[in-house]
C-alpha cells in the first residue's frame, strides 16, 4: 500500500495561551490515536527551517515554512486526503499531501 507525507504549514497564529495549546494538543493525541493503523511515523514538529537554493541561503523558511511532518499509509491519494482532513492541524495552518515514490533500485 502506498505512503504518503503529510507536510504541516503553519498558516495562522499558534495557541495563545497554555490552555490553547494544551487542548490542541489533546485534540492531536486522539487524532493519532484514532488513525495510528494509517500512521506509518505519526511525526514531529520541526524548527526553523532555512532554504537553500542555487541563489544561496534564506533564513525565514520561505513563505510558507515547514512546521512538522507525517507519514501516512493510505490506498490512494483520496484516502490520504481523508485522513488529512479529519487532521487538527487544520485549525492552524494547512497540509500538503504527497505521495512518497519508491526510487528503482
Amino acid at each position: 500500500m502506498p505512503e504518503f507525507v503529510f507536510a504541516y504549514h503553519m498558516t495562522g497564529q499558534p495557541p495563545a495561551t497554555p490552555e490553547e495549546g494544551a487542548e490542541l494538543m489533546a485534540k492531536w493525541q486522539a487524532w493519532v490515536a484514532d488513525n495510528s493503523d494509517a500512521l506509518t511515523n505519526p511525526g514531529n514538529p520541526v524548527g526553523m527551517s532555512k532554504t537553500v537554493s542555487s541563489d544561496g541561503v534564506a533564513d525565514d523558511g520561505g513563505a510558507n515554512p515547514l512546521c512538522g511532518y507525517s507519514v501516512v499509509t493510505a490506498g490512494d491519494i483520496e484516502a490520504a486526503i481523508a485522513i488529512a482532513q479529519s487532521c487538527p492541524h487544520l485549525a492552524i495552518g494547512t497540509i500538503e499531501v504527497a505521495e512518497i515514490m519508491e526510487m528503482p533500485g
